[in-house]
């Protein structure tokens, strides 16, 4: 089971890198729905692995209690120990692509802010804050 474990937690990986991937070049190019509608999916994939993870360091532990005094690497064969550095690699690569996505995120996000502060000015309210002041978009003169 542990090896079935491995395998599916290395495609949901590649999966969240793939949905990922389609973020950024969907951020660059102002395709916020087509981003929106992945979300359930990242979810659902993120849960997957947090659950197969979870059974993976339960099927370890199982194996450590039947083998006490054992090391690991003599209880791990050489396919698991494989599926464990392809992981390891994949969610390093994981976590490096999603830097990249949340640059992107903040960029745009700081945009939306200012964007935002320039129609509708704000004040800075000490330490609690933002408040809306009362502005006018058309100015009367008379």
């Amino acid at each position: 089971m542990l090896k079935h474990y491995l395998e599916k937690a290395i495609e949901d990986l590649d999966t969240l890198d793939e949905l990922t991937r389609k973020d950024i070049e969907d951020i660059k190019a102002a395709r916020h729905d087509a981003m929106f509608e992945r979300i359930e999916a990242k979810e659902h994939t993120l849960l997957d692995f947090e659950n197969r993870k979870s059974l993976i360091d339960q099927e370890i532990a199982t194996l450590v209690k039947a083998n006490p005094g054992i090391e690991m690497d003599r209880l791990l064969d050489n396919e698991v120990k494989q599926y464990l550095s392809t992981m390891c690699s994949k969610l390093a690569q994981l976590q490096k692509i999603n830097r990249h996505y949340a640059r992107f995120v903040i960029t745009v996000g700081e945009f939306y802010n200012t964007l935002y502060e320039e129609m509708l000015p704000v004040e800075r309210d000490g330490y609690t804050g933002r408040s809306t002041k009362t502005a006018s978009l058309i100015e009367v003169r008379a």
